[in-house]
């Protein structure tokens, strides 16, 4: 069965004011669709909404319904150029009433006194990260991907097969109780950290899982939070405070996987208790909003990004630790530099699964991804110990961050994404 004997869920029409492809272009009318990303997630969306004017024919496929996706309860870090990137695709007026600018980060190491604290003035921004619920950010993508006429959101599709051929790929879903197929150009995998589609393709990773949980809540303190968050470093491991909108505030707790599990038995009173030793007394008493949540911690890359009619995006292409919040933002850049690509190489009529194509996105992103997973390796091993000698290096390193301006501002392009190439999408918003 195919898409074209299923009227409701019909590819789209392409607008007549859209680019049109050159006569001796690759496309071939007996496809579906140009390109199927697989993943409605945050990462999926934002490759598909940052394509919405391309003239590409787009299929994004959801297993869960949109209420379903948009209900999960946690924050995310999210830093300059991810803003950025979403305003270029244009919903960051959307956006940006409902999460909050930080005005000032501060990185510590334990109890020692000294800190680093940046501020916005560090790159004369706005902010220097955002806090961003994840119920913001998609619904926010998934409201424009509905009203793009190029884009044909199919949800809730579970993903059956994948037949890779010569000149397409052939999907077939599953939707409303029938097995569909549809053919595209390319197939964009973007279905998590494990990734189905990455695992049949063969494509194998490199990494390891560290010996740290991380718990995650959200907590109401008594006093403002003021838009200050927090980094922590314990010898367990990092602890980050992350404010978000209506004097709220999320942590993100690394402690060893034994430890973890013990935290997260505890009785709420217990919890809070325990917790408040991390986070100190500067914001009052706290109280949970939501229940603790425990993941296991990895660091994972995987070792090519393309095959022919395929491309991994965000998680199912790498992970890594939380420190310094840096996985999301790592798959919007991927998403953002992917559709980039993908648009140059058919207004130039070239073929988008092509490999040759494709690796022009692999080139851009792995390399960046790499100096990412490795700072924030350096960072949780270089800080989450005792040894003495590096206790002392690392605390003369906090001392000289904060007195040398240049470095600061380094680290800080790095931590906000503007330390590497810069995407097409986002590049208009930091130049002005």
């Amino acid at each position: 069965m195919t898409l074209d004997q299923l009227p409701e869920i019909a590819p789209p029409q392409k607008p007549s004011q859209l680019t049109q492809p050159p006569l001796d272009s690759w496309r071939s009318p007996k496809l579906d669709y140009d390109l199927a990303i697989v993943g409605g997630g945050i990462v999926g969306l934002t490759l598909a909404c940052a394509l919405k004017d391309s003239g590409l024919r787009v299929a994004l496929i959801e297993a869960q319904s949109l209420e379903q996706a948009a209900a999960r309860r946690q924050a995310y870090a999210l830093s300059l150029l991810s803003g950025r990137i979403f305003e270029g695709i244009g919903v960051w007026p959307q956006i940006s009433p409902n999460i909050t600018h930080f005005q000032r980060v501060r990185l510590s190491d334990a109890d020692y006194p000294k800190v680093v604290e940046f501020r916005p003035e560090d790159l004369k921004t706005e902010a220097v990260y955002y806090g961003a619920e994840h119920s913001v950010l998609i619904t926010a993508l998934q409201n424009c991907v509905r009203q793009c006429g190029t884009v044909n959101f199919l949800c809730p599709a579970r993903l059956i097969s994948v037949d890779y051929q010569p000149q397409a790929v052939q999907l077939k879903i599953e939707m409303a109780g029938q097995v569909q197929t549809l053919r595209a150009q390319l197939m964009a995998a973007a279905d998590g950290a494990r990734s189905r589609i990455r695992q049949q393709a063969g494509i194998r990773t490199v990494g390891w899982k560290y010996w740290q949980s991380c718990i995650t809540a959200v907590l109401k303190p008594e006093k403002p939070h003021q838009n200050i968050a927090y980094e922590r470093f314990w010898p367990n491991g990092p602890f980050a405070i992350l404010p978000i909108p209506h004097n709220r505030c999320q942590i993100v707790w690394t402690v060893p996987h034994t430890k973890a599990e013990t935290i997260l038995a505890l009785p709420s009173d217990q919890f809070l208790a325990e917790l408040s030793r991390h986070y100190g007394n500067q914001m009052g008493s706290l109280t949970l909003v939501s229940q603790p949540r425990l993941f296991q911690v990895q660091l994972m890359q995987s070792n090519c990004y393309v095959r022919p009619r395929l491309a991994l995006i965000g998680d199912a292409a790498h992970c890594c630790h939380p420190v310094g919040g840096q996985g999301l933002n790592m798959g919007i850049r991927d998403a953002a530099v992917l559709a980039q690509v993908l648009q140059t190489g058919f207004e130039q009529g070239e073929d988008i699964g092509e490999l040759h194509l494709l690796k022009r996105y692999e080139r851009w992103r792995r390399r960046e991804n790499w100096l990412v997973l490795g700072f924030t390796d350096f960072l949780n091993r270089c800080f989450s110990n005792t040894f003495l000698p590096l206790v002392i290096l690392r605390r003369l390193g906090i001392q000289i961050l904060q007195t040398i301006p240049p470095l600061k501002r380094l680290m800080l392009r790095l931590m906000t994404g503007f330390l590497g190439r810069i995407p097409d999408l986002a590049r208009h918003s930091v130049e002005k």
